[in-house]
């Protein structure tokens, strides 16, 4: 096997004044990632390794890089955009910046309500968006996301704000469900049994538990269990403090936030972009998601991370998130009309 190229890490901030990337040669990735995790690192260095393809990757934030990729259009050497949560994969896609792709090997690993019905987009790792709680302070825990709007959990509830995208999913896929009625009364609730006004991360949700603040939390699962592998300011050694609940188990399950990507629009290395996408699938990688990053694989009977693995079996949503990420635009408009900072 040739030399390995060491990868390339170019920030897209230092990109924004260069006129192009390092030649689109045949073994070469170029990647617009808004991953920003140290561990992934090992994900790139082993597809370096197993294929002699060198990633020229390129990180930003999720949306900036959308922004990107439609402003380069035709002369984008973007090949894979990798991002964060169903409703900015949808908004790649209406943005024009993916295509559709053939592969045998997505279509028959990754569980089919993680892919775009169009195959422009697939989900790689998942994180579910569940209710921690005081467990000194709360005896009777939400079961449902539909409880988080009882008045009886009135000024107890920690969440992050209506532009987080994990809350613009969570309330499309309660649309998808419910109807945009039941999907409004709900936010209203939530809104009104607020213990603060949305501020911060989800680590920040946790830890407003921790200190006080509130008695219940919404959060994605890897911030926790995260803690339970390393430190975390503010939140290790403070976790056996707080219980968790997996909403919804007697009926539709958990729903689960993504991470995934898709091959640009242009892509110069079309056929090294597929095979990216087919390997972040494999066995291996879908391990590391898991162990590196404390997430849910996306292919089913992979093993789970310790950390993970720490907050038991539960049952999680399998609608499919295609038809979730049309809700979107209804969603926005729920949270703008219910006063959901």
């Amino acid at each position: 096997m040739a030399q390995i190229t060491p990868l390339r890490t170019v920030s897209a901030l230092l990109l924004a004044t260069c006129t192009a990337l390092p030649a689109y040669a045949e073994g070469e990735l170029n990647l617009y990632s808004s991953r920003h995790y140290d561990t992934d690192e090992r994900l790139y260095s082993d597809f370096e390794e197993q294929t002699g393809i060198t990633i020229n990757r390129i990180e930003g934030k999720g949306d900036e890089l959308i922004q990107r990729m439609a402003a380069e259009g035709e002369n984008s050497p973007a090949d894979v955009l990798l991002t964060v949560d169903t409703s900015r994969l949808e908004r790649a896609k209406d943005a024009g910046i993916l295509q559709s792709i053939d592969s045998a090997v997505l279509e028959e690993r990754v569980a089919g309500n993680l892919q775009d019905s169009d195959n422009q987009w697939f989900g790689f790792s998942q994180r579910g968006r569940i209710i921690f709680y005081d467990k000194a302070d709360v005896s009777e825990p939400p079961q449902n996301y539909a409880d988080l709007a009882d008045p009886k959990y009135k000024g107890l509830i920690c969440i992050r704000s209506s532009s987080n995208v994990y809350n613009q999913t969570l309330l499309a896929s309660i649309i998808t469900h419910d109807g945009a009625e039941a999907a409004k009364a709900w936010a209203e609730g939530v809104v009104a049994n607020m213990a603060r006004e949305p501020q911060g991360g989800d680590t920040d949700q946790l830890r407003g538990v921790v200190s006080g603040e509130c008695e219940i939390a919404v959060s994605n699962t890897y911030y926790f269990a995260r803690s339970l592998r390393k430190d975390v300011d503010g939140l290790s050694g403070s976790t056996e403090m707080l219980g968790w609940v997996f909403p919804n188990q007697s009926d539709r399950g958990t729903h689960m936030n993504l991470s995934g990507g898709g091959v640009a629009a242009h892509a110069p290395n079309k056929e090294n972009a597929i095979k990216f996408l087919e390997y972040l699938a494999s066995d291996s990688a879908q391990q590391y998601f898991s162990a590196g990053n404390d997430e849910f694989p996306a292919v089913k009977d992979v093993p789970l991370a310790d950390s993970v693995a720490a907050m038991g079996e539960f049952k999680a949503d399998e609608v499919s998130l295609s038809d979730v990420a049309k809700n979107l635009p209804e969603a926005q408009k729920i949270f703008n009309a219910v006063g959901w900072q």
